[in-house]
């Protein structure tokens, strides 16, 4: 038997005792479930199996929960989720569904990842070769088995990071983009306070245990809603497997360990984590019909179980409702200069909004429109925007609004004798 034969093996014994039964779609190995699972306590019944016809589980699985013998508070409407802290909002306006000890000090694991990811993508450059420096050779816990003056895109290195939590990976990252791992690491912390995430503190670009390297689960929530409107977050975070030349196995296939992805339909993200002092770690997100949410389980027990129990809640909690409509006509605007008077404009998308159980669900509509158009004009042409505004000021969503025709710009004469005309009248 081979080493990774060997390896599926051992990885089949804690995916029985976590009750997951797999159809004919494989699972991916997890740095995770290759742990011995939750401590052995006192022997519980086991909840109702659940099933693509009973929660979000995609065809094909099939999880049997295993009750909670941690004590939880008598109000809690999930006493059945394990972890310490916990949260799941909708991304698109931060509304929170559910929580448990939001904003107790954690540590994060390797979900530090996940802002080390969007401190990346907005430096930019991710066809930059990033070398492999000393610092990155040997790292600590998981790996990409970097060799020291590797040269490797910086998109590339962002996916060994994400899907097998490559700690060197994070490394030539930091070192490429912040100059060295503490200047990086006090980036992401000052950012993370710019967009709200005032109980964060980072000291390292993996989430290797300090003391002083913590974060909350609405902390890692507000990072998590910031990270979805970056381009290539979700693209990156979604990708159950990729292959790149540089990656030193023969099979050259990194394949995610975030196994949400296969679970849970409209699985798109995002990040596991786990060591000694954090305990089991998921920030997971979802997207069904057109409302995507975002959880966080901290200190799990059983980190998919719980994930699956906060996605189901979530989504029984909010429905959607389209508030524009694709190619949509918005106004009839007139034309100056041009050879025809006026034009209708329309959307170039589409605007969905989560509805609230229970919530009054306010937004304001904003029109952002030119009074008129000035030839000459390119049918396709963004001239405005619609913006879906919060009722805290926050935009939620937006769309361009797009003209629907060319139109030519009048010849010189003809605008002369226009001027005289107007000129008399």
């Amino acid at each position: 038997m081979n080493w990774k034969k060997f390896l599926a093996a051992m990885i089949a014994v804690p995916m029985l005792m976590l009750g997951i039964k797999v159809g004919a779609v494989g699972m991916p190995a997890s740095e995770l479930m290759r742990l011995e699972e939750a401590p052995k306590g006192e022997v519980v019944r086991p909840m109702q199996t659940l099933t693509s016809e009973n929660s979000g589980l995609n065809p094909g699985y099939s999880v049997t929960p295993i009750q909670n013998t941690r004590p939880v508070a008598p109000d809690d409407v999930l006493p059945n989720v394990t972890a310490t802290a916990a949260i799941v909002i909708e991304a698109s306006t931060g509304h929170v569904l559910y929580e448990r000890n939001p904003d107790q000090r954690m540590f994060p694991a390797s979900t530090t990842k996940m802002m080390t990811l969007i401190t990346a993508l907005e430096h930019g450059g991710l066809d930059e070769l990033v070398t492999v420096g000393t610092g990155a050779y040997g790292a600590e816990g998981s790996t990409l088995w970097l060799d020291v003056g590797e040269k490797i895109p910086l998109g590339e290195l962002l996916y060994g990071m994400m899907l097998i939590s490559g700690n060197d990976g994070a490394i030539a990252i930091a070192e490429h983009c912040g100059g060295n791992v503490p200047d990086f690491a006090a980036h992401m912390t000052k950012r993370a306070h710019e967009l709200g995430a005032v109980n964060t503190n980072f000291t390292n670009a993996n989430g290797l245990p300090d003391p002083n390297h913590y974060t909350t689960a609405r902390d890692l929530a507000i990072m998590a809603k910031h990270g979805f409107s970056l381009p290539h977050f979700e693209e990156i975070c979604a990708t159950k497997e990729i292959s790149f030349g540089w990656i030193h196995d023969d099979t050259k296939l990194l394949r995610n360990e975030n196994q949400m992805l296969w679970l849970y339909r409209g699985a798109n993200g995002i990040k596991t984590g786990y060591t000694d002092a954090a305990g089991r770690c998921l920030i997971s997100s979802a997207k069904q019909n057109g409302v995507q949410l975002i959880a966080v389980v901290l200190d799990s027990l059983y980190i998919w179980n719980d994930s699956i129990f906060l996605l189901d809640y979530g989504f029984g909690r909010v429905s959607s409702e389209t508030l524009i409509e694709p190619g949509q006509v918005v106004k009839t605007l007139p034309i100056t200069k041009g050879r025809r008077k006026s034009m209708q404009v329309k959307t170039a998308g589409e605007i969905i909004m989560p509805v609230f159980e229970g919530d009054d669900n306010a937004y304001d509509i904003v029109y952002d429109l030119p009074d008129e158009l000035t030839a000459p004009i390119k049918s396709g042409e963004a001239i405005g925007k619609i913006r879906v505004v919060l009722p805290d000021g926050r935009e939620a969503a937006s769309v361009d609004v797009v003209t629907t025709a060319d139109v030519e710009q009048k010849s010189f004469f003809r605008l002369i004798l226009d001027k005289i005309k107007h000129f008399f009248g």
